[in-house]
């Protein structure tokens, strides 16, 4: 891991993970400024999930930096952003500084060769999916998923399946695409058994 510099963007419910896309609306004033700060530097971003609700809020141990792949600015101030996902990271500090916006040094993980999933595991997956989506009723290209590589597809539904923060959180924290894997998969079995009975909250 290397240690760097690193703006943060606590915003609960919304994870990034690395390779994935995420679109974010940008209106308050002190992530107006993160932005603009960014594109004058290394468009980076470090997307993480709030533990609680206090002002400012305290901050997980792990999040993913994303570099700002579109922007299109409005002229009232706002940004439109996309978030293309470099990597994780992990919290060693919070920086004291005078932005608006917190700062953090962080250890970025070093990202692995293109990992791959056994037979099995991919199997079992898609398996899953299929019965979680069609338990909630969405509808999915079941060819165009076929079609992504491992990871494109570990990552995607992490990034976009309804579970909980803590969930999602667990997922970005789990290491290796085989670890990822198996958790989505008991993830979409508990919640596809007990999203119903109204104890358990998806987003």
């Amino acid at each position: 891991m290397t240690a760097t510099r690193l703006s943060v963007f606590p915003l609960a419910g919304a994870l990034l993970f690395p390779r994935m896309h995420l679109p974010l609306h940008i209106f308050e004033p002190r992530y107006r400024a993160m932005v603009s700060d960014a594109l004058a530097r290394d468009r980076r971003i470090g997307m993480i999930q709030p533990r609680d609700a206090n002002e400012p809020p305290a901050l997980f141990d792990i999040g993913c930096v994303g570099r700002i792949a579109d922007v299109e600015a409005l002229p009232d101030g706002r940004y439109d952003i996309v978030l293309e996902g470099l990597a994780r990271f992990t919290v060693l500090r919070e920086l004291d500084v005078t932005t608006p916006f917190r700062q953090v040094e962080a250890a970025l993980e070093v990202p692995s060769e293109e990992e791959v999933l056994a037979i099995a595991e991919r199997a079992s997956l898609e398996i899953e999916s299929r019965r979680f989506a069609d338990g909630l009723g969405y509808a999915v290209d079941w060819e165009a998923v076929t079609r992504l590589d491992d990871e494109s597809l570990v990552n995607g539904i992490a990034q976009i399946a309804p579970f909980d923060v803590a969930s999602k959180q667990a997922l970005l924290e789990a290491d290796g695409l085989s670890n990822r894997a198996e958790l989505i998969v008991q993830l979409m079995q508990f919640f596809g058994r007990h999203g119903e009975e109204g104890g358990v909250t998806l987003q």
